[in-house]
């Protein structure tokens, strides 16, 4: 990978774009309290997973391995965990979380009933638990990745372990093929029921209620928040499936039995656009998502604030 410079210094860019970017998303949330929410504790969780992925991006692209590759304990972290496991562990992970946050939307729109059943008692310890079957589903899968690979004379190499091609197919359709087409599948439902909000949400007798609001002034902000959310999400789901189709087609031509090895300038070109994919999200928030808009002009203005009392503060105890 050392040796394709304009991918390196790609992957550079990448990653320190994801770790800036990502930690903003964190900081934010955790900063303001009307954000921390449901759907934005997914999106807390995706942004840490993805600092994580370009951090390691980073990494990878910075620090050159040894050549060759030693024969012993580092050798086999190197083969085994760097090369092979740590980056996709992650990749998957940020898969599985935004199937989750799609589920959780999907089950509060099309089925707000259930939704409501299934998160009545202990929400936050509900969403931990998603988020840790997340990481247990991402572990169970990528833990493939060791095995399939072998330290020979200093290098890594595929390992022909028995039932690979297969195992391999069975893998890209579990961490990629299922969560693409359910996620797809809600997203249709979401829109088509978002359409039917809509049209229920119509002209007529305003219902007020105290305060000076009305019942349908009420539905519309919900339905316009709602379609917000939608859109920042089906947008961040397309972002995905365009980073990350050409390195999962590669991957499952080669276990096919096309004539492809993964050492090629194409398949390291498809591994970019999948860490791609850990930078691009905090800056769909930043054009998409209303809500975190606001939550980081109230960070700017809280900064802004701050200092300008600080000024006056110091420029008062000046003696004059």
């Amino acid at each position: 990978m050392e040796e394709i410079l304009p991918l390196r210094i790609y992957q550079t860019i990448v990653g320190i774009l994801g770790i800036l970017g990502n930690a903003l998303v964190c900081f934010v949330i955790l900063k303001i309290p009307d954000m921390q929410t449901r759907i934005n504790s997914f999106i807390f969780h995706q942004a840490v997973i993805d600092f994580l992925g370009s951090t390691v991006i980073l990494l990878k692209s910075e620090i050159k391995e040894p050549d060759p590759i030693p024969s012993d304990a580092l050798g086999w972290f190197i083969c085994h965990v760097w090369s092979a496991f740590i980056m996709f562990l992650l990749y998957v992970m940020s898969t599985f979380n935004l199937l989750a946050l799609t589920m959780e939307r999907y089950l509060a729109i099309v089925h707000p009933f259930k939704h409501q059943a299934v998160l009545a008692a202990w929400p936050r310890l509900k969403v931990g638990v998603a988020m840790t079957v997340c990481w247990a589903l991402a572990f169970g899968l990528k833990t493939y990745n060791i095995f399939i690979v072998r330290e020979v004379k200093g290098q890594c190499v595929p390992n022909p372990i028995p039932g690979s091609k297969i195992m391999g197919v069975v893998v890209i359709f579990l961490q990629y093929i299922l969560p693409v087409g359910v996620m797809f599948f809600a997203y249709i439902r979401i829109g088509v029921e978002m359409k039917r909000g809509a049209a229920r949400v119509g002209p007529g007798p305003a219902a007020h209620l105290p305060g000076g609001a009305n019942a349908p002034d009420m539905a519309n902000s919900l339905l316009r928040a709602r379609r917000n959310t939608f859109k920042m999400l089906l947008i961040v789901f397309i972002t995905f499936v365009i980073c990350w189709t050409p390195n999962q087609v590669i991957f499952l031509m080669f276990n096919l039995g096309f004539q492809l090895t993964l050492t090629e300038w194409f398949y390291y070109l498809s591994v970019a656009m999948v860490a791609t994919n850990s930078c691009v999200n905090p800056f769909i928030y930043a054009l998409k998502y209303r809500q975190f808009r606001k939550g980081l002009r109230r960070i700017f203005s809280r900064a802004r604030e701050q200092t300008e009392n600080s000024g006056t503060e110091q420029s008062l105890s000046e003696p004059s």
